[in-house]
């Protein structure tokens, strides 16, 4: 077995770091903006190199200092593809998925593994998802997304993250994405020992009507208030459960509290909801006050899903199982026609060229939506001809690490809001 080694960017409170140790990595450097976050990976794992700052700035890391490393990873924000935000992609200051692209490709590790929110998967950032493969492609890299639920994996809540994961082209071949283990229990189950440790009467009807996994644990941004347990239709789910989502509370309830009481999680609950567990090899010990642990816990990928797909990469970097076919490993090439089309075309096309190129039956309305939507991502030139408006693509927006690109000035301003 090859010595793994491991330079995680938005490592967080150590959620993808606990696992990652866990499948065999042994960690470089881990690099996260918030203080508390990077206290709490430095209070779990003293010996590691933990730095403090935006991940961008190279005067807290240089990615070119860790040649060699077998695995670049990261959970980069996600207000840039979530569903609950405005989904501003690559024009978000927080976006850092390209950036971590090519960050990639000055490191030349073995593989990448970056993960995000369910958003990413939409069609809405189809065109931005293949511009991300076609530049791996470029760097030497195969790469494959998957959407992964942590139910799946041993972890009470259902908590879906859309994971990439790129591969020197030498070790596709080995990988496979992790099997499945589903979580066999309740949240009751999971709970019930914690619900009931302070004597409250109600802990067993509890546990019976707490019957179902958790909904995903939402951990909040700094621009919002207090904790709590996520927007309307989380809170109507944990109602479901008998949980009052609109807080976390201090302790459990106690032997004075009705059996009808119905109770807050509290952050130890989270916790296990999340997949560590104290007395376990999950253990790990968060600090701050109540709300900036939730909100650690909250945001992390759970440990057990990051030790899986973890343990496929370094299986793969050993050259370990059955070698596969290409068509074995791919999950969804997901390609963006369209965005192809545009891509590939050496001068401006009409609409009605460009539809054609596609190969897709696209009317004039649904053409200008698609169009739009691209525009999100891409700089796309339009022009007058005589056939018609004809439309070429030019250049992308996101940030890839250009010393003159807005997101400095953005990412400045909004240095205090962002998490």
């Amino acid at each position: 077995m090859a010595d793994l080694s491991v330079v995680e960017i938005c490592a967080g409170a150590g959620g993808q770091s606990l696992g990652l140790e866990l499948a065999g990595f042994d960690h470089r450097v881990a690099v996260e903006l918030d203080k508390n976050a990077a206290n709490t990976l430095s209070e779990n794992r003293n010996h590691w190199d933990v730095r403090l700052g935006d991940v961008a700035d190279e005067s807290i890391w240089n990615p070119k200092e860790f040649p060699e490393v077998s695995l670049l990873a990261g959970g980069v924000p996600c207000p840039p593809f979530s569903i609950a935000g405005k989904q501003l992609g690559a024009t978000d200051e927080r976006d850092l998925f390209a950036w971590a692209v090519e960050a990639a490709g000055k490191m030349e590790p073995q593989a990448v593994l970056l993960e995000n929110v369910r958003g990413l998967s939409m069609p809405r950032f189809s065109a931005y998802r293949q511009h991300v493969k076609d530049r791996f492609k470029e760097l030497g890299y195969w790469s494959d997304w998957k959407l992964l639920h942590a139910s799946d994996y041993g972890v009470p809540q259902l908590r879906p993250r859309f994971v990439l994961i790129a591969l020197r082209n030498e070790y596709t071949p080995w990988f496979e994405w992790p099997e499945k283990a589903p979580y066999q229990g309740t949240v009751g189950d999971a709970l019930f020992d914690l619900m009931a440790a302070d004597g409250w009467p109600g802990a067993e009807p509890w546990r019976a009507k707490a019957n179902d996994i958790a909904p995903t644990i939402v951990g909040g941004s700094k621009k919002h208030g207090g904790a709590d347990l996520g927007p309307s239709r989380a809170k109507a789910a944990w109602r479901a459960l008998g949980v009052d989502a609109m807080g976390v509370a201090d302790a459990p309830p106690s032997e004075s509290h009705p059996i009808d009481f119905q109770p807050k999680l509290t952050t130890e609950m989270v916790e296990r909801i999340q997949g560590w567990g104290p007395d376990s090899e999950y253990a790990w010990k968060f600090t701050g006050r109540k709300t900036a642990r939730y909100r650690q816990i909250g945001n992390a990928f759970p440990p057990p899903v990051a030790r899986a797909v973890g343990t496929s990469i370094a299986n793969a970097l050993n050259r370990k199982g059955r070698r596969k076919k290409l068509s074995e490993v791919e999950n969804d090439a997901m390609h963006d026609r369209l965005y192809l089309a545009l891509r590939s075309a050496p001068v401006a096309l009409t609409a009605k060229e460009l539809v054609k190129l596609a190969g897709e039956k696209i009317d004039g309305p649904t053409f200008e939506r698609r169009m739009a939507s691209l525009a999100k991502d891409f700089v796309i030139r339009e022009d007058d001809q005589l056939g018609g408006r004809a439309y070429r693509l030019v250049g992308f927006k996101g940030f890839v690490g250009q010393e003159d690109h807005e997101r400095h000035s953005r990412f400045s301003e909004m240095r205090s809001r962002i998490s």
